[in-house]
């Protein structure tokens, strides 16, 4: 695919709400970039990395721009020089793949400062993101035991170091001990195929509630569960769109709300270095709406465990 630079043009989309008429920020920001390793249309991770782009553009009325199918360090590295020429001196790069590739450009580009995803930052300018996902999985897990008529819960994910995985298999036992818990890996983040086999051999043993952990075979695994009348858990954005009666809740990444909280910190020049957690406290990681099929007193406790995990860091036992 054609390698493409793009800038957002915001004003285009909100004519009439007043966002163009604002001050151009007087802070440490002047524009911002973003890198894709694939699509900013998949309409889940890519797209989450977009609307926050959309959010720093809407904010701070500043020039953003993307770059798309960024999967390898000279392809990242063209980029970058292409933003450094526009002025441009915050770059996210939008997965764990860019930090290594950040460890070692950065040190070329000092003035700008480099934001990756669940990586690890080592020099002044980089930065790496990480959503503490366990807990995230702890309570997804709570629904999924809760909500299963055979005691069977399945988990979808794409590779093992996913810490959402181990926080699913615990939440499903503090929910219900009994529950029997199958974990299948697809290692990789967009085969389709391999999880639509996994996912049929899961229900084939009984299991009734799957949580399909990679963003990029989510949507055809929850589409599948619901032909068989079964459930899931959605996974990092709210996609009970794709069926109430089959989507309990979902455990949502917020990647757009945590770039503009990264842009904001940058702009007043408080942006650390090195690697930082986001976690529910942090107001980027909830679980989301619920299906109708979940009772409302369950809800009440699920609500109750999640502002004492904000408030403790302590997960029910």
């Amino acid at each position: 695919m054609l390698k493409r630079f793009k800038t957002i043009l915001l004003c285009l989309l909100l004519l009439g709400l007043g966002a163009c008429t604002e001050q151009k920020s007087s802070g440490k920001l002047q524009k911002v970039g973003l890198l894709v390793p694939e699509t900013v249309n998949d309409q889940v991770w890519g797209t989450k990395g977009f609307k926050g782009m959309l959010k720093i553009q809407s904010k701070f009325n500043v020039e953003v721009f993307y770059k798309e199918d960024m999967n390898s360090e000279a392809v990242v590295r063209r980029a970058i020089e292409e933003f450094d020429q526009k002025g441009v001196n915050l770059i996210f790069g939008h997965g764990a793949e860019y930090a290594e590739y950040f460890n070692k450009i950065s040190k070329d580009f000092p003035k700008i400062h480099f934001v990756s995803f669940n990586g690890d930052a080592k020099n002044t300018n980089t930065t790496s993101l990480n959503f503490k996902a366990h807990a995230m999985g702890f309570f997804g897990g709570m629904v999924a035991a809760h909500m299963s008529n055979n005691h069977k819960v399945g988990v979808l994910a794409a590779y093992e170091w996913q810490p959402e995985i181990e926080g699913f298999y615990q939440g499903a036992l503090a929910e219900n001990k009994d529950t029997n818990v199958s974990i299948e890996y697809v290692g990789n983040w967009d085969d389709e195929t391999k999880a639509l086999q996994l996912v049929d051999h899961m229900l084939q043993n009984g299991v009734d509630v799957v949580y399909p952990a990679g963003d990029g075979y989510n949507v055809p695994v929850i589409e599948r569960v619901k032909e068989k009348g079964l459930f899931v858990i959605g996974y990092v954005s709210e996609q009970s769109d794709l069926g109430e009666s089959t989507v309990l809740t979902s455990t949502i990444q917020q990647v757009d709300k945590l770039y503009e909280k990264v842009a904001d910190q940058y702009n007043k020049g408080e942006l650390k270095s090195g690697n930082l957690s986001f976690d529910f406290k942090d107001n980027v990681i909830s679980l989301g709406k619920y299906s109708p099929l979940v009772k409302k007193d369950f809800i009440e406790k699920m609500n109750k465990h999640i502002e004492e995990y904000k408030e403790s860091g302590k997960l029910p036992k």
